[in-house]
């Protein structure tokens, strides 16, 4: 496939489903979209409208947009790497089978997770309750995929190395159910640097494998290489810079990989009152033109006043 793959975070509203998803994502000029099944900070989930859902199906197959590119992002809550709290740790395994569930009515093969964090049992021991946790949710040989996202490593968080990856990738019996997705503020961040992406994209190639990367999400970074912060910018105004980030997504090896955004919303002051809107729909342009404007935001703003 030769087009961009290329979308943001979208909502997802148990009134309008899948389809208000593909209507946002549309609206953006993208061709393919990430949402939560629900709200990110929270477990709280809805029934799935089959209504709706067909709907959205049937105008993807219209415009021919691949649903098997469209991603569920998992709650950030989520934690399978401190299995203190055995009630906890039970839920999150419980909480995540059920999610994949929901994927699987969707149509939707990805599931983007956050490993966790061990909040001070260990980075070993943390990686092996995610092995533990992970094949118990993975316990038959077709489904969605988990795809672990790389992290910038702030706190306990595991994942800020493609080794920590690569260890829990290798004790996951159901080879075929995980993959990566490889956030490019997180790497930044976690001391990866992306003025060189094709060394670091032949590291990730040695360590875990090309063939287990899932999606990209492109993030600029507010904070310098190895700031372990995680402060996502808008496409260009970061640390990363715009000619960078577009070596990333327009790299040959990452042609049929979708490419997600997930940068800040521009915050717009109306009538006194604060109000935020998306810029996905002129970052995807600005992407797509190959051509970086530095007035992007400023313009964002004036459209909303």
């Amino acid at each position: 496939m030769d087009q961009l793959i290329i979308g943001s975070h979208v909502s997802y509203g148990s009134k309008d489903g899948l389809m208000g998803s593909l209507e946002e994502a549309l609206s953006y000029g993208a061709n393919t979209f990430m949402f939560y099944t629900g709200a990110p900070q929270n477990t709280t989930r809805g029934p799935i409208d089959e209504k709706t859902t067909q709907k959205a199906k049937a105008k993807m197959l219209e415009l021919g947009l691949d649903i098997k590119e469209v991603i569920i992002h998992a709650p950030y809550i989520v934690n399978l790497a401190n299995d203190q709290d055995h009630e906890k740790y039970s839920f999150a395994i419980n909480f995540l089978k059920q999610e994949l569930q929901r994927a699987a009515k969707l149509g939707i093969e990805k599931v983007v997770l956050h490993p966790g964090s061990h909040v001070g049992l260990g980075t070993k021991t943390g990686i092996s309750n995610i092995i533990k946790g992970l094949n118990e949710i993975l316990d038959t040989p077709d489904g969605p995929i988990i795809c672990l996202e790389t992290m910038a490593g702030k706190g306990t968080e595991i994942g800020r190395t493609f080794e920590e990856l690569a260890a829990i990738i290798k004790g996951i019996k159901e080879q075929k159910r995980i993959m990566v997705c490889l956030d490019t503020c997180h790497i930044n961040d976690a001391g990866y640097d992306l003025k060189n992406f094709d060394h670091v994209l032949a590291e990730f190639d040695h360590i875990i494998g090309l063939d287990k990367l899932a999606c990209v999400h492109v993030n600029d970074s507010k904070n310098a290489c190895g700031a372990h912060k995680d402060r996502h910018a808008n496409i260009g105004f970061g640390t990363i810079g715009f000619d960078n980030l577009l070596k990333v997504i327009y790299h040959e090896k990452l042609k049929e990989v979708p490419k997600i955004l997930e940068t800040p919303y521009v915050s717009v002051t109306e009538e006194s009152k604060d109000r935020t809107y998306p810029p996905y729909k002129q970052e995807i342009a600005m992407i797509k033109a190959q051509k970086f404007n530095a007035n992007l935001i400023e313009q964002i703003r004036n459209y909303h006043k």
